[in-house]
């Protein structure tokens, strides 16, 4: 499960920029055999006074927290690639929009996740792809 904290200005993102950013998010994780519903996008509007980035007021700057839950990567190339992947995902949503951008990825364990009671299926099984097609936990 992807669970994403965006931390940005007030008014950054309109509704449909929000959606937008994260459908992308979604998109992402979707091409990678994730269950949609596994992915959490969440938007936090900072006020200036209360962004502070060295200590002084920012209005341009966004955040970005990625907990990582379902898939942990630990080749060091394929984490460094999916990083730059992450990254050009932002882009368009920050970057390109004049905002300055700061995310990290932090791994959570697996055995620290449960949806609706249930630990969820091992990675490319067939549970698992039975949750993608219904796109909702389901027993197995």
């Amino acid at each position: 499960m992807p669970l994403w904290h965006v931390y940005h200005p007030v008014d950054a993102y309109s509704a449909e920029q929000k959606r937008q950013f994260a459908a992308d998010v979604t998109e992402f994780y979707t091409r990678a055999g994730l269950p949609k519903f596994y992915v959490v996008t969440l938007f936090h509007d900072i006020p200036e006074s209360s962004f502070l980035v060295g200590g002084e007021p920012s209005d341009n700057t966004v955040r970005v927290v990625i907990e990582h839950i379902a898939r942990h990567l630990t080749d060091p190339d394929r984490r460094r690639k999916s990083a730059e992947a992450l990254n050009r995902l932002l882009a368009p949503h920050t970057l390109d929009r004049g905002l300055h951008c700061e995310f990290h990825i932090d791994e959570t364990p697996r055995d620290q996740w449960m949806i609706d009671g249930m630990w969820p299926p091992p990675a490319g099984s067939e549970a698992e792809r039975l949750w993608v097609s219904e796109n909702r936990p389901v027993a197995y």
